[in-house]
């Protein structure tokens, strides 16, 4: 798997994740709960969405 999530879409995902799910936690609804995505995709920097659509956030590194 390639990196394909970085930058401020990283740390949206990361954010609105744990919000979700401290939500949830709290007794929110039971929808809440997709912020396990967004929270995951965040931490391990792979979207399999942005793989199928060919879209990247990641900055270049040049070598």
């Amino acid at each position: 798997m390639k990196s394909n999530v970085g930058g401020i879409d990283k740390i949206l995902r990361i954010v609105a994740g744990i919000a979700l799910v401290a939500w949830a936690l709290m007794g929110g609804p039971v929808w809440a709960w997709i912020g396990v995505v967004p929270l995951l995709t965040g931490l391990i920097n792979w979207c399999p969405a942005y793989g199928i659509i060919g879209l990247n956030t990641c900055p270049i590194k040049k070598s």
